[in-house]
């Protein structure tokens, strides 16, 4: 038989004559079933557990020990040292094996089994031999399947650190440290979390963090762009169908929801949801039950609801696009990510995260920034926020250089940065002589984009910004298009 496959036994026992009747019991299961040691008492029997942990499969102990520390307590303390370990009680306590009250107390302080030493006119065995040799069998098999266990949340919790190291939120300012204490916070709640904020900002970063820091760490975290799969399909995608639902439909589908069970969906671009499927999500909030195309019975789901938008609902409300009712469902816990030009300290944090990562995958020597690169970086309004910074890193460690200048920025960038500085002077208006000429339709340009950032930052609303640039909204929607600014 090989050592690995033997039943290693702590026995507690003070007693020789009890002693003796244990040993006895299982000598003819000698190969399976070895006594690795033997303690007197309850404090030596921790002792040796804590010196040789992970060493002992089954604990076989005396309730009344002697000593101080016996019973439940002595049990307890045991599977503080090693949760796995299996306990079985023999005692004489009780002669009566169904006294369930003694038997629920041993159980609840975390014993596997146990057994009376009575009847005393037994001299050579435990009491009931064969029950107490299939109960360290089955002790045994219980703990090499909560050693599995372990292992396997093990490997879980190795994953959750890995993906929430992959997905840390970078940053020293005080609205970034403000959001990592909302992200623990609201990662606590099961209720519905909407995040605001400008594209690039990070919303799949925050939902990612709220998720594998939540109690559903372990299941499913599904993401989908809403504005990213045309309106015909959306619904088939979010809530499944049945097989012969509609043409082409050759068997049945899980929706996303179905497959995020337990888990969390993230909706980004909530805002592009279509008005039939924006009927359904709001029932799914309501009941907790999917709508499936072509079934008559509902499906019952458990999911949080991450949503996030770019757009401000409010607006998008008021112009019919968007149910109000809906809103209301989704805002439950409000999560707003500031843009990365009101969190300027963080910017060359990210610089150098982001060159480290890039420079190891890419196999490139880690470039040195120049002060007026560093000027560059810091001063810049960053209109596309971080995304834009991470792939403004990636494409400058292409150029090869060991040192990183204003003017290769410029040229990654694809524009410069100090247009309107290079043209105006301190007054705003006057123009420097020695600025170089250029065409008066990329003047206009420059000048908008500069000029719209400015009094959209000054406003609470896109509407308001229209209103105070004296335009309709649309006109406002499409000329930000237009300056790369939506």
């Amino acid at each position: 038989m090989q050592k690995e496959n033997q039943i290693k036994i702590l026995l507690i026992e003070d007693e020789e004559f009890d002693l003796r009747r244990v040993e006895n019991t299982i000598r003819p299961f000698s190969e399976r079933i070895l006594i690795q040691d033997i303690a007197s008492e309850g404090k030596y029997a921790l002792e040796l557990l804590h010196s040789k942990q992970k060493l002992y499969d089954v604990v076989i102990m005396d309730y009344q020990i002697a000593g101080g520390l016996r019973g439940e307590q002595l049990i307890k303390k045991i599977k503080d040292i090693d949760p796995s370990i299996q306990i079985i009680v023999i005692t004489k306590m009780t002669i009566n094996i169904t006294d369930y009250e003694f038997a629920h107390n041993l159980i609840e302080a975390g014993a596997f089994w146990y057994c009376t030493k009575y009847p005393g006119d037994i001299e050579e065995y435990i009491y009931q031999p064969t029950d107490f040799v299939m109960s360290i069998f089955n002790a045994y098999e219980r703990r090499i399947l909560l050693k599995d266990k372990q292992r396997s949340k093990q490997k879980l919790d190795n994953n959750v650190s890995n993906i929430l190291e992959a997905k840390k939120i970078i940053g020293v300012s005080d609205v970034i440290k403000k959001l990592r204490e909302q992200i623990n916070n609201y990662s606590k709640s099961k209720a519905p979390l909407l995040i605001s904020g400008k594209s690039g900002t990070g919303k799949e970063l925050v939902a990612y963090n709220i998720h594998y820091l939540s109690s559903r760490k372990y299941e499913n975290f599904v993401p989908i762009n809403c504005g990213g799969i045309p309106d015909q399909l959306i619904e088939s995608e979010l809530f499944g169908y049945e097989k012969g639902a509609f043409t082409g439909a050759n068997k049945s589908k899980p929706g996303l929801f179905e497959i995020a069970n337990n888990g969390t969906i993230f909706l980004d671009e909530i805002s592009e949801l279509p008005q039939s499927a924006q009927v359904k999500l709001l029932r799914i909030l309501q009941d907790g039950e999917v709508e499936k195309i072509g079934r008559t019975e509902k499906v019952k789901v458990d999911v949080r609801i991450i949503s996030a938008t770019n757009k401000y609902l409010e607006e998008e409300i008021s112009q019919k696009r968007f149910r109000e009712d809906l809103y209301y469902r989704l805002n439950v816990i409000p999560i707003t990510i500031p843009p990365l030009k009101e969190r300027k300290e963080d910017i060359l944090l990210l610089v150098d995260y982001f060159m480290n990562e890039y420079s190891i995958d890419m196999g490139k020597t880690l470039p040195i920034l120049s002060e007026d690169a560093i000027k560059l970086l810091t001063e810049y309004e960053w209109p596309g926020n971080v995304r834009e910074l991470k792939n403004l890193v990636q494409r400058i460690l292409f150029y090869d250089e060991n040192i990183i200048n204003a003017s290769l920025l410029e040229n990654a960038l694809g524009k410069k940065v100090s247009d309107l500085e290079n043209y105006f002077g301190s007054d705003g208006i006057s123009f420097k002589s020695t600025a170089e000429n250029l065409p008066l339709k990329q003047m206009e340009k420059v000048f908008r984009e500069k000029y719209f950032r400015f009094v959209r930052s000054q406003c609470d609303s896109d509407s308001e910004a229209a209103k105070k640039l004296g335009l309709a909204p649309p006109n406002y929607f499409r000329m930000c298009k237009e300056l790369g600014l939506k």
